[in-house]
C-alpha cells in the first residue's frame, strides 16, 4: 500500500489518461478519466506517505518511515483508533506529545478478514499502554 499501489497507479492510469488526449475520437470522458487519475493519485500520494512501519515490545513502539526509526515510550500513547470502514482498517495511535513523527502514527495491520470489526491489535496498543 505505500510503495506498490502508488507505483502502479500513477503511471500506468497516467499513460492511459495522455493516451485518451492523444487520440481525438475520445470525447468528453477524456476530462473525467484524467480527473479521477490526478484526484486517485493525490490520494495515493497522501495516503501512502502518512503509512509507518510499526512494531512493538515491552516497553516502546517502534515507528519508522524506512528511513529512520524512533521508539517512543508506551506510557506516551494517549488513545488508539481504527478506521473499520476501509478495508485495510489503517490504525492511527495519537500521542501525548510530537514525536519525530508528528502526534500521529498511522500504520496498517496484518490483513484479516472480518468487516467493521476491531482489529485485535487496537485491545492491544491500548492495554500495553495503561500499562
Amino acid at each position: 500500500m505505500k510503495v506498490i499501489l502508488p507505483l502502479l497507479w500513477i503511471p500506468f492510469f497516467g499513460a492511459a489518461a495522455i493516451s485518451m488526449f492523444i487520440r481525438s475520437d475520445s470525447g468528453p470522458p477524456r476530462l473525467m478519466f484524467l480527473f479521477v487519475w490526478i484526484a486517485g493519485s493525490a490520494f495515493f500520494l497522501w495516503d501512502s506517505a502518512r503509512l509507518k512501519n510499526v512494531s512493538v515490545d515491552r516497553d516502546f513502539l517502534y515507528v519508522s518511515n524506512y528511513f529512520r526509526e524512533t521508539a517512543i515510550a508506551l506510557s506516551d500513547i494517549y488513545d488508539v483508533t481504527e478506521n473499520v470502514w476501509l478495508n485495510t482498517h489503517p490504525i492511527t495511535i495519537h500521542l501525548k506529545s510530537p514525536s519525530a513523527f508528528g502526534d500521529k502514527i498511522v500504520f496498517m495491520p496484518k490483513t484479516r478478514f472480518s468487516f467493521f470489526s476491531s482489529h485485535p491489535v487496537v485491545a492491544e496498543l491500548k492495554r500495553l499502554a495503561r500499562r
